[in-house]
């Protein structure tokens, strides 16, 4: 089934992954919210002109200055480097259908295969009749199946309020042409926990590496030109708040 509450969560955790990452760290204020954003990917030594795999590790933090709620998440839209890839070919992948009513231990065991990324996801929830409380799940990558030809993820994560379950966020990668950026991931986000629930912190590593015809490929994959790796994002908040911002990373060509 498809749940609410880490909808937005899982979709923070895509700043940095998917294609390309940065190592320069993002803080953006606006009113009393507070958005940042980092990202690190590995290898800084890259290939040219050849993609070569890397490892991308992001964490995005959203919070207040007075410490209140958080304002409720409305959309993502996130552009990723042209000069980067994602390879699916060769690589398991996993349905939605499978992935239904499991807990976190059950979906990684069920598609071992297809997980390419794994993480941790933060909200806080105000039922009404109750003081704040704060939830976190594990977060799971999936490989999927290609959307009319588009690579294709599910994130997998398990609520516990207001109850158990599984919630299962689809994404496609989009291959766009503006310049920099060559990859779009749009997201709208729906209320979390009925409007009564906000995304905190999202944390994710992806970097799944195997072997294909005895060379070892890699689901995420860069290449270095003109010196650095950009993405660039949009955050927009039902309170009308907009939060734009790019982060680049340095990188070298390999000997």
């Amino acid at each position: 089934m498809r749940g609410t509450f880490f909808k937005a969560i899982v979709a923070l955790g895509l700043l940095g992954l998917a294609i390309a990452g940065a190592a320069q760290a993002l803080k953006i204020e606006i009113g009393k919210t507070v958005v940042s954003a980092t990202a690190t990917v590995e290898p800084r030594a890259l290939p040219a002109k050849a993609n070569a795999p890397v490892s991308v590790s992001s964490v995005t933090r959203i919070g207040t200055t007075d410490g209140s709620t958080p304002s409720t998440l409305k959309e993502l839209v996130f552009q990723f480097d042209r000069n980067g890839a994602v390879e699916t070919k060769g690589l398991p992948t996993c349905t939605m259908a499978k992935l239904a009513e499991t807990t976190v231990q059950e979906a990684r065991k069920r598609c071992a295969g297809a997980i390419v990324g794994e993480g941790t996801g933060k909200a806080v929830v105000t039922l009404p009749g109750g003081g704040p409380q704060r939830i976190s799940s594990p977060l799971t990558l999936f490989n999927a199946p290609p959307q009319g030809g588009q690579p294709s993820l599910i994130v997998h994560a398990y609520e516990t309020v207001p109850a158990p379950k599984a919630v299962l966020v689809p994404f496609t990668v989009e291959r766009i042409h503006k310049g920099r950026y060559g990859y779009q991931v749009k997201i709208p986000v729906p209320p979390i926990a009925a409007g009564f629930g906000s995304a905190t912190l999202a944390e994710a590593t992806i970097g799944k590496t195997w072997k294909r015809g005895g060379k070892t490929v890699g689901y995420a994959n860069a290449r270095c030109s003109g010196g650095r790796l950009q993405v660039r994002g949009t955050i927009s908040f039902t309170d009308g708040g907009f939060f734009p911002g790019t982060l680049t990373s340095p990188c070298h060509v390999s000997g």
